[in-house]
C-alpha cells in the first residue's frame, strides 16, 4: 500500500480521487467505487499496490492483439476490482469483490520486471485480467522498470481514466486493448454505471501518443446489437484512429448479473460485414467461426497469418 496520485485533499478529512472521471469524494475510511483506493487518514492510497490476484504466461493473441508481435507470449498480471460495474462483467471474480475477500501474492516492480525478462521469448507485461488503471501507481513503476529491461507494455483496459493521468502513463505504454462497449452513452450509465466520452477521449489520446492500439467489442443481444448504431460506431473508428484499427468483435455469454441468451452467431457474422465497409481489420471473438479469425492483405488478399485457437501461424508479409 502507497500513498495514491491524483488526488486532492477536501475539508475535514475528505478526499477527491481524480484518477478516472467517477471522482469519488471520500471520508476517512470509506473506499472508492473501484473498491482498492481509499482515504486513510485524511489521504488516499492505493490499498492493492504490489498485489497479485493472477499471474501467467498467455499468448499475446488472448489479449487480444492480433497485430502486436503474433505468436510471441507475454507475462500477463492483475490485481482485484474496477471502476466499471458492467451489469454482464466476464471477470466479476475479481473485478467486483473488494480487497478483503482475496488472498494476494505480495510482488514488487522489480520482482515482475525480472520475472518477466526470464520467460523465454517474453515480450514483456501485460497489465490485464483486472482493471488496470486503478492499480495505476503500480503499473506505472514496473512498466519504467520493463523498458529499462527492452521490453514491452501491453495495457487491457475499459480505457476509464482521466486525461492527464493517461497522458502520464502512455509513453509507457507500448500497446493496449480498450474495450469499447457501446457507442451510446445511455448504454454507459445503465449497463456500467460510466460514461461513454471519457473512453473515446482515452482512445484519442492513445494515437496521439503512437501507443499501437486495438479495440475489443462486446456484443449483447438488445442492448447494443443496433446495426445502425455499430456502424456509426465504426465510422467514428475510421475517422478518428484510423481505418487500419483491429477490431475485436467478441461474443456475449451470460455472466454476473445479466442473463440474456449468448450472442446469435449470425449476429457477429452481420457485424463482421457492417465493420468491414469501415474497417480493413475485423475479427470475431468468443467463436470458433472460420469468418474474422485470419490476417489477409487488404491489398492483395494474401493470408499473412493463419489462426487457430491461441496458435498462430505467420506465413509471410505481403508486398503490399
Amino acid at each position: 500500500m502507497i500513498e495514491a496520485a491524483y488526488y486532492k485533499s477536501l475539508e475535514d478529512g475528505k478526499v477527491q480521487c481524480d484518477l478516472c472521471p467517477v471522482r469519488c469524494r471520500l471520508k476517512p475510511g470509506q473506499s472508492g467505487s473501484c473498491l482498492v483506493r481509499k482515504n486513510i487518514d485524511g489521504r488516499l492510497h492505493a490499498v492493492t499496490f504490489g498485489k497479485v490476484t493472477a499471474l501467467h504466461i498467455d499468448p499475446i493473441e488472448k489479449k487480444p492483439l492480433y497485430h502486436f508481435y503474433p505468436g510471441r507470449p507475454i507475462l500477463s498480471v492483475g490485481s482485484s476490482g474496477c471502476n466499471l460495474h458492467c451489469l454482464f462483467c466476464q471477470n466479476c471474480e475479481i473485478s467486483q469483490n473488494p480487497p478483503d475477500r482475496f488472498q494476494f501474492q505480495s510482488v514488487t516492480a522489480e520482482q515482475l520486471s525480472k520475472k518477466a525478462s526470464g520467460v523465454d521469448d517474453n515480450i514483456g507485461i501485460a497489465y490485464t485480467y483486472n482493471e488496470p488503471v486503478i492499480w495505476y501507481e503500480f503499473v506505472r513503476d514496473t512498466a519504467q522498470l520493463v523498458h529499462q529491461l527492452v521490453m514491452k507494455n501491453v495495457l487491457v483496459s475499459n480505457g476509464y481514466i482521466n486525461p492527464e493521468p493517461m497522458k502520464q502513463l502512455a509513453p509507457l505504454i507500448d500497446a493496449a486493448n480498450i474495450d469499447l462497449k457501446s457507442f451510446s452513452d445511455d448504454f454507459y450509465r445503465r449497463y456500467t454505471k460510466s460514461r461513454l466520452a471519457p473512453v473515446l477521449e482515452t482512445l484519442r489520446i492513445l494515437k496521439d501518443s503512437g501507443v499501437y492500439t486495438e479495440i475489443t467489442h462486446l456484443v449483447i443481444p438488445e442492448l447494443n446489437d443496433h446495426p445502425e448504431e455499430f456502424s456509426n460506431m465504426c465510422r467514428w473508428i475510421a475517422q478518428e484512429l484510423g481505418k487500419n484499427t483491429v477490431l475485436h468483435i467478441s461474443r456475449y455469454f451470460p455472466s454476473w448479473k445479466m442473463n440474456t441468451p449468448p450472442t446469435p452467431l449470425d449476429t457477429l457474422e452481420q457485424f463482421w460485414d457492417l465493420a468491414r465497409e469501415h474497417l480493413e481489420f475485423v475479427y470475431l471473438g468468443n467463436t470458433s467461426l472460420p469468418k474474422g479469425r485470419d490476417t489477409s492483405c487488404p491489398g492483395c488478399g494474401r493470408k499473412v497469418i493463419i489462426r487457430s485457437g491461441y496458435y498462430t501461424e505467420v506465413t509471410g508479409i505481403s508486398e503490399h
